[in-house]
């Protein structure tokens, strides 16, 4: 074989996708929005849940969209008959309205990896947004670790409230910065009950999402926490016992006033096509929190993050990475890694987190910063 030969590739092979609604006109266009894209073909389409179940194990697609809105057999059921079943990436259609967030987020329990939100009209400008989330939907299942999207069906019943902190929390002097994207809610839902009543610091999160869906991650997060969980409010104080999730579509920053560091919401440009980014949280907690400041990097695609790491790494503080076999994605933990003073499954998280809060929650001595990489 000669060298030239050995150089050419063979073309890559273009998953398959299964499209799964109950509307002709919607099936459609995800249909010529996939096939126009050249990256994925299409496996099939089914109309009804049950017609999707039957297709699932006849055509054995590598990726299924599926709307949860359906007669008959509906999204939620035919999603946890997949992962059940049939295991493989799904990504949710999901309505816009206040109404389809509680549903999608769900979705995400039962082991769906990513939601797309139909458009809101069938304008080209609303449908060139549905194309480009669709396409990082797409992408970003195909590289999915099946075995971290099993259907799991959220357990444990609600933290009763006296086990709550009884005042809102002094001002905080630790800040700690969570990042996560695609398989983030999920990996959420992991860490922070886990989190204890006493954590001697702010709590502060960037989960990729769009705005109500973020205002019903922190309603589910707060149901199953010690820790109050709540969106984050341009103007107020941060303080210690609390978890605050960045509002979709605000970027999330800390600044000093006069009463402590408050947030500040920020309508500035996407950074790495997001907003919230984490990388800017991050930046803004090593400039006001210093070596007590600590980011941790769950999974999600993409790169947001990892300068944020590196910027609390450089004032001194302390960063994780969640390792690469217990992500949904290993994207954003990828490029964090390098900064990174531990990286660590997932289960491991909250521990290190809360060890790391009660540490720097003294007073700070050279001892207690890091002093490399995984130190």
């Amino acid at each position: 074989m000669s060298s030239s030969e050995r150089n050419e590739r063979a073309p890559a092979r273009r998953p398959s996708v299964l499209v799964v609604d109950d509307s002709d006109l919607v099936r459609a266009v995800v249909i010529d929005l996939i096939r126009a894209s050249g990256e994925f073909r299409i496996a099939g389409e089914a109309r009804t849940g049950f017609e999707a179940i039957r297709l699932v194990h006849e055509l054995n697609p590598d990726l299924v969209t599926l709307d949860l809105q359906m007669p008959e057999l509906g999204g939620l059921e035919c999603l946890a008959y997949i992962m059940s079943e049939v295991a493989r990436p799904v990504v949710i259609l999901s309505a816009f309205a206040r109404q389809g967030a509680e549903p999608t987020m769900k979705a995400l329990d039962y082991g769906a990896v990513d939601f797309v939100l139909k458009p809101e009209g069938d304008s080209p400008r609303a449908i060139e947004k549905m194309r480009d989330r669709l396409l990082d939907a797409l992408r970003g299942a195909s590289e999915a670790r099946v075995k971290n999207l099993k259907l799991r069906m959220p357990g444990g019943a609600p933290v009763r409230a006296a086990t709550r902190r009884p005042t809102p929390g002094e001002v905080a002097t630790v800040a700690v910065g969570f990042a996560s994207s695609t398989g983030g809610p999920r990996a959420l839902e992991e860490v922070i009950p886990r989190l204890p009543s006493d954590l001697p610091a702010a709590v502060i999160v960037v989960q990729h999402m769009p705005a109500t869906f973020t205002d019903t991650l922190a309603r589910r997060l707060d149901g199953l926490s010690a820790l109050t969980v709540r969106e984050a409010v341009d103007g107020e104080v941060v303080r210690s016992g609390n978890v605050y999730i960045a509002p979709g579509g605000k970027h999330l920053l800390v600044k000093r006033s006069d009463e402590g560091n408050i947030f500040v919401l920020d309508d500035g440009q996407p950074l790495w096509g997001v907003r919230p980014a984490a990388d800017l949280l991050f930046a803004s907690m090593a400039a006001h929190y210093g070596p007590r400041s600590v980011g941790v990097v769950l999974t999600g695609m993409g790169r947001d993050g990892a300068e944020g790491a590196r910027a609390i790494q450089e004032v001194g503080g302390y960063s994780i990475a969640q390792d690469e076999d217990s992500c949904v994605i290993f994207g954003m933990p990828r490029f964090a890694e390098q900064y990174a003073n531990a990286v660590l499954s997932l289960e491991l998280v909250a521990t290190a987190v809360a060890a790391r809060a009660h540490q720097i929650a003294g007073p700070l001595t050279r001892s207690s910063m890091p002093r490399h990489p995984r130190a």
